[in-house]
């Protein structure tokens, strides 16, 4: 019995041992194979990039620059066996170029981008693809670019930089205490692009730094959308279906953004109803109120859903973008003085004109005077270069297609291309890609623009930013305003990392005291 048993046992392990050796064989030759094969990261058995991606989190945008640069510009991605997560990164201006405007229609945001921001965004145009997006970015461009949007957002602008966040930025310099500039610019852009968006002013901006429900849900509903992009949808999707978790959270949010949002357009409807007009408002939603009636009288009244897709939609592009990029340029003015000193030095020279006539405590910048601030145009544009905005930006493949780098990706494969990178890029910007260098966006004196392809910050192609000219105007008054009155220093030893999400934020945020400068010598 004893030897029939032992025999037994060793019969049962041998033959584990049978199928556990050629196993073994199979994932060490599949593992050498795919290191061979493969330009990029290694792509592991059933797992793909996944562990690749696990070991190098801490310094992702990095770690995938140096992939891309050792792949020669792109590189195949796979993601978790039966995920469904496939295609290619690259950084290949020709490659982008294709993707955002020669086969633009062959490239859409896709399903798979659209499912995760649905919830927040609805149908809005950042979510949107086909002809909803083209009816949408028409609106947007009519609206964005008349005389009166932009005297509104010009106007609105200032007063909320000189009568509150300069206010705020006084109170804080004389407490003498550090504080986190990035959480007063995600609070000067909320309500900036709210008055905009919304004719609404949520008050982030109040002395006492107050806790705005709205903002602080809007908040919320972004950070706990972008985690689907950090999670397998077998994990988010029942997690939503059964209201658990972070998807609990995020519907808790996102009920509270949309209940402002529709409260906010049934009573501009209602205001609409009982005058005939909305003369009085020149935000972009009362904008598109008055244009449902066209000109022959006819009413082609918007749903209120779309009303409020829309407006959502321009308040998580215009608060996350601008207050990221803001917090960039301070940190790399910070850690290079010389660029400071010019910028100063530009600043002054403008407010030395005999003509001007203002007071120093009153300085407000026109905007003649802004177009004048080319290298704070230029130092604003090396910044986003360096450190954009949204790091990397993703396309779906409608059909089978080939890159002009020869790549070739099939239908449901999804394209990253890698803005942080780029920059990084010494075939794309030269030796000197590593430096922040202004002087390479200026020659004989005038701002020069980069190839939207090499330099896609804004995006490029039909889907160029159409918000990108407000962009500059409030990032260089902000940062003009600021820089003529203090001396913004970062915290000896504050850590300054990128956070991994779909926006550029700093992990720690940014801590700084701010020391006045005096500037009655102007």
């Amino acid at each position: 019995m004893l030897v029939f048993s032992v025999s037994e046992w060793v019969s049962s392990h041998l033959t584990l041992l049978d199928v556990a050796i050629p196993l073994l064989g199979l994932f060490i030759f599949s593992c050498i194979h795919e290191s061979l094969a493969n330009k990029g990261p290694m792509l592991w058995p059933v797992l793909g990039v996944i562990p690749s991606v696990f070991l190098h989190m801490n310094d992702i945008y990095d770690w995938a620059t140096r992939a891309l640069i050792n792949a020669g510009g792109t590189f195949p991605y796979r993601g978790m066996w039966m995920g469904g997560s496939y295609g290619i990164i690259t950084v290949d201006p020709s490659n982008i170029e294709y993707m955002l405007k020669t086969n633009f229609k062959n490239f859409p945001k896709g399903k798979y981008y659209r499912e995760r921001f649905c919830d927040l965004l609805g149908g809005g145009i950042f979510n949107s693809d086909d002809e909803s997006w083209k009816e949408q970015r028409q609106l947007a461009k009519l609206e964005m670019h008349s005389s009166r949007f932009i005297e509104h957002s010009i106007q609105s602008m200032q007063d909320i930089v000189h009568q509150k966040l300069m206010n705020l930025l006084e109170k804080l310099a004389n407490s003498g205490h550090c504080f986190d500039l990035q959480e007063v610019f995600l609070r000067l852009t909320f309500d900036s692009i709210c008055t905009a968006a919304l004719g609404i002013d949520p008050g982030c901006l109040a002395l006492d730094l107050p806790e705005v429900p709205f903002a602080k849900a809007f908040e919320d509903a972004t950070e706990l959308t972008l985690l689907r992009f950090l999670m397998p949808p077998f994990v988010w999707k029942p997690l939503k279906f059964f209201r658990l978790g972070n998807e609990k959270r995020l519907k808790e949010a996102i009920e509270v953004v949309h209940d402002f949002a529709d409260k906010t357009v049934r009573d501009r409807r209602k205001k609409l109803d009982n005058l005939g007009n909305l003369n009085d408002h020149s935000d972009l939603l009362s904008r598109l109120m008055e244009k449902e009636i066209d000109k022959q009288g006819k009413n082609r009244q918007y749903p209120g859903k779309f009303l409020r897709d829309f407006c959502v939609s321009f308040i998580l592009a215009g608060r996350d973008t601008t207050s990221v990029a803001l917090a960039w340029f301070f940190w790399l003015v910070h850690k290079n003085p010389e660029v400071e000193s010019k910028i100063l030095g530009e600043i002054y020279e403008i407010l030395s004109h005999p003509e001007r006539r203002t007071e120093d405590d009153d300085i407000v910048f026109t905007i003649e005077e802004l177009k004048k601030m080319v290298y704070l145009e230029a130092a604003l544009s090396e910044s986003l270069r360096l450190h954009p905005s949204v790091p990397i930006e993703m396309k779906q493949v409608l059909e089978d297609d080939v890159f002009p780098d020869g790549t070739r990706v099939k239908k449901g494969a999804r394209v990253l291309h890698c803005i942080f990178s780029m920059a990084r890029i010494d075939s794309i910007w030269g030796k000197d890609c590593l430096e922040f260098k202004p002087e390479r966006w200026i020659k004989d004196g005038k701002f020069v623009s980069a190839n939207q392809f090499k330099y896609a910050v804004f995006n490029a192609g039909p889907r160029l930013c159409v918000g990108k000219k407000f962009a500059y105007t409030q990032m260089k008054m902000v940062a003009a305003s600021v820089l003529l009155r203090y001396s913004v220093k970062v915290v000896e030893g504050h850590s300054v990392v990128p956070k991994v999400t779909t926006t550029l934020y700093m992990k720690n945020g940014l801590m700084v005291t701010l020391k006045p400068r005096f500037v009655s010598n102007v």
